[in-house]
C-alpha cells in the first residue's frame, strides 16, 4: 500500500515527527510512505485543511495513493474537507480504538488527526499505536464479530451512495477557484511522486493543464 502524508498550515513543524513515526511503524509491514507536506513552518508552499482536501482526493481518484494520513489542529476541518470529494472515505481519529474501528467497520481510504489537541508528551507513542492499529493485518473484516455480516453490507451500500451523489472529479477541480487547487498542488516534491505514481489519465492530463505543462 502506498501511504500518502499531507500536513497543513497550522501543524506544518510536525512534519518530520508524522513522518518518521508513520514510516516507522508501516515500513516493516511491507507499506511505502510518500509525504506530500508541509515539509516544516517555513515551508514556502502553505497547505489549508482544504487543500489537503483538494490534493487528497487528487492522489486517491487518481491512484497515487492508496490512503492518505492528514489531519489538521482538531482533525475536523481536514475530515471535512476530504470527504467533500468523490472516491474519499476519511475518518477522524484521535487514539488507537478509534483507529482499529474505523479500519475494520468504515474500511475508509483516509484519516485525519488532531495535531493539535493533546499532542504533547507521548504523542509520537499514540501516533504509532494509531498507525499499528490502522494498518497491521486486513482492514474491513467486520467489529464485532457477530456483527461482520452487516457491516461489510453497509460498507459496500455507502460505496454505492456516493457514486450516486458525487461528480466527477476533473469536473470539481475546473469548477473550484484556480489559484486553490493549484496551491494544493504546488509542493516541492509534488510533481516527482504524483506523476511517478498516478494512472488515471484523465486526471493527470488535468493536473499537467493545471500546472500548465
Amino acid at each position: 500500500m502506498k501511504i500518502a502524508l499531507i500536513m497543513e498550515n497550522s501543524q506544518a513543524a510536525k512534519n518530520d515527527v508524522v513522518y518518521e513515526t508513520l514510516k516507522n511503524v508501516v515500513e516493516p509491514l511491507g507499506h511505502e510512505v510518500d509525504n506530500y507536506g508541509m515539509y516544516g513552518a517555513d515551508d514556502p508552499n502553505s497547505l489549508t485543511y482544504i487543500q489537503n482536501g483538494i490534493l487528497a482526493a487528487i492522489l486517491l481518484n487518481s491512484g497515487a495513493a492508496d490512503f492518505v494520513v492528514t489531519g489538521c489542529g482538531t482533525g475536523e476541518g481536514a475530515m471535512l474537507a476530504l470527504n467533500s470529494f468523490p472516491g474519499v472515505i476519511c475518518g477522524h481519529v484521535q487514539d488507537p480504538t478509534d483507529a482499529f474501528l474505523f479500519g475494520q467497520i468504515n474500511n475508509g481510504n483516509a484519516i485525519a488527526l488532531p495535531f493539535a489537541k493533546g499532542f504533547g508528551w507521548g504523542a509520537e507513542l499514540n501516533l504509532s499505536y494509531i498507525f499499528e492499529k490502522l494498518f497491521t493485518g486486513e482492514r474491513g473484516q467486520g467489529y464485532p464479530e457477530e456483527r461482520a455480516v452487516p457491516i461489510k453490507r453497509n460498507k459496500k451500500i455507502l460505496d454505492e451512495v456516493k457514486t450516486k451523489t458525487y461528480r466527477p472529479l476533473v469536473d470539481i477541480l475546473k469548477d473550484l477557484d484556480q489559484d486553490l487547487v493549484k496551491g494544493a498542488i504546488s509542493g516541492e516534491k509534488f510533481e516527482e511522486l504524483f506523476f511517478e505514481n498516478a494512472k488515471d489519465e484523465e486526471i493527470i492530463a488535468c493536473v499537467k493543464e493545471l500546472l500548465g505543462k
